[in-house]
């Protein structure tokens, strides 16, 4: 068992060559195995980042934006990065990040801010790497600007959860299937509704 760490693409510019790797990982077993006379094992691996990463994507509704500093725009989320996609917080991770309408608008960097109070509730080029690009969002226009988190289904929902009570008391999100039916049409359906403030009350004991 040679565990887990396979990357997965976290960016469109993301390259790995994947069949080098694997081939490096097997002629190094086999070279240990011949230099030291054992028969060659099964190998096993963890790859659960990479096996399972791309299964998952988050979608998040832009409420509103503000200017901070006269420099820095901010879009503020109708959800909490820290409790939908711990890891951009915990551990700085990056994800695919595209708006999914609203493309041909024109584009402008802009801060990611979640729902919660907290400071670190937010994604922007501070603790990842590239600049933030989306399109530039007019709060009259009654179509909401969407953006999609892309490959999070790995650890994500894991360790955030569903139900139970959050940070500042923030609901778990409507969790959606998507799947090819045996006819080989996309369908879709309702796994879990946004959990509701009812719900939450009653954990609570009220």
């Amino acid at each position: 068992n040679i565990g887990g760490g396979m990357p997965i693409r976290n960016s469109l510019g993301f390259e790995f060559d994947y069949k080098y790797m694997v081939k490096e990982i097997v002629s190094l077993i086999l070279q240990a195995c011949e230099e030291e006379e054992i028969p060659e094992p099964d190998i096993f691996t963890e790859f659960g980042k990479y096996t399972v990463g791309e299964s998952g994507a988050t979608i998040f509704s832009v409420l509103g934006q503000k200017l901070q500093n006269d420099a820095e725009m901010w879009y503020m989320i109708d959800n909490s990065l820290m409790t939908t996609l711990p890891d951009t917080w915990g551990i700085s991770e990056r994800f695919i990040l595209l708006p999914i309408n609203k493309w041909y608008n024109e584009y402008r960097r802009a801060n990611i801010g979640g729902l919660s109070c907290d400071n670190s509730d937010y994604y922007n080029s501070e603790v990842h790497e590239s600049q933030v690009y989306l399109p530039a969002y007019n709060p009259a226009d009654p179509e909401p600007l969407y953006l999609g988190f892309f490959h999070t289904g790995a650890y994500q929902d894991a360790i955030s959860g569903y139900g139970g009570i959050k940070h500042c008391l923030i609901p778990s999100p409507k969790h959606v299937i998507i799947y090819k039916n045996a006819q080989g049409n996309i369908v879709d359906k309702i796994y879990q509704p946004e959990q509701s403030a009812e719900e939450m009350m009653k954990i609570l004991g009220y």
